[in-house]
């Protein structure tokens, strides 16, 4: 299992963006120290109420070059939102910055405000989001290229540098909407899920994603990170009362942002999944002592199939810094363990 941290750089109500930069950044130290595998930065764009991460790869920049050993991820680049060889340039990079440790997660996001902020139309985003990764993936392998699409055109452009991995960074896609599964599969990259329909539907789901991998020549098992949310306490009343502010707090954002997601079917499943209860929401994240995480992540592997956890540490991102901190230790010694 491989075991990471995700973060876009919430904000906390009582606190301000810089404050956010300086303890997300002391996360990412945390991480390093204790052990965790991947530290995966997310992007968000215009949310002043939410996050502050909104050039996911300067942030990773700046977090290989804070550490030596742990894994640094996307989580991911919003492809259609920039120009392709750009990304391309700013990712191989940071995959020389890492020495290689450097993960490509990409995926075109579902919230009309980073378009519209853009100005790109959403309905473009899934003709853009092809044509981009197949762009990146051109312009790390060959010295030189051209591309006709429709929305981008290139000739003869020699990208530099080229990337510190061969034959390129590791690149994995978040998965949301129902026809992305198989349709991701048949590329036969590994990929990011939420926990956002119940377990049997995202197990029909993941079966098709692998039925279309293997149709398309790729071998092997599938290989799926999950992102949850997750706070271990010392005991169980502190797990299920530090976090409730503020994953309660995160659906009343989803509840008055419903009106900016791109497509009926995200409209559908954030609307179904901001009605629900606190109790109702536990099902979905990971909240407990350190052996109700564990059993929880292991319930997890065993109903999905996953091959590792993102772990959202501050869902809502209203939880203090020192209970953050306290809660990312535990997973690191009390839970982490128990997979080793």
């Amino acid at each position: 299992m491989d075991f990471g941290i995700f973060t876009m750089f919430t904000v906390r109500k009582d606190g301000n963006q810089a404050q956010a930069f300086r303890e997300w950044f002391e996360v990412v130290r945390a991480a390093e120290d204790l052990g965790l595998d991947t530290f995966w930065v997310g992007e968000s764009h215009f949310r002043p109420e939410r996050a502050v991460m909104a050039a996911p790869l300067i942030g990773a920049s700046a977090i290989a070059a804070r550490t030596e050993r742990i894994k640094v991820g996307l989580a991911v680049q919003v492809l259609p939102l920039a120009n392709p060889l750009r990304i391309a340039e700013e990712a191989a990079i940071v995959d020389h910055v890492s020495e290689g440790r450097f993960v490509f997660g990409v995926g075109r996001s579902s919230f009309l405000e980073s378009y519209q902020g853009y100005n790109i139309d959403y309905a473009e985003s899934r003709g853009r989001f092809a044509e981009s990764l197949e762009i990146i993936l051109k312009a790390w392998g060959e010295e030189s290229f051209s591309y006709e699409g429709e929305f981008y055109q290139f000739h003869d452009v020699d990208l530099v540098p080229k990337t510190y991995q061969k034959p390129h960074p590791p690149v994995r896609i978040a998965v949301e909407s129902r026809d992305t599964f198989a349709m991701t599969g048949s590329l036969g990259f590994p990929i990011f899920m939420r926990y956002q329909m119940e377990i049997p539907e995202l197990r029909d789901l993941l079966a098709q994603y692998r039925d279309a991998r293997h149709l398309a020549g790729f071998g092997g098992p599938n290989d799926v990170i999950l992102q949850v949310g997750a706070y271990v306490a010392e005991t169980a009343d502190q797990a299920y009362n530090d976090p409730m502010g503020s994953t309660m707090h995160r659906v009343r954002v989803i509840q008055e942002n419903l009106s900016r997601t791109g497509d009926e079917e995200t409209y559908q499943r954030l609307r179904e999944s901001a009605g629900l209860s606190y109790d109702d929401l536990l099902t979905r994240l990971a909240f407990g002592t350190p052996e109700a995480v564990a059993e929880k992540i292991q319930g997890f592997r065993e109903d999905l199939g996953i091959t590792g956890i993102s772990v959202d540490v501050n869902p809502g991102g209203q939880i203090p810094h020192d209970k953050v901190m306290k809660s990312v230790r535990l997973l690191a010694e009390k839970v982490i363990p128990q997979f080793r």
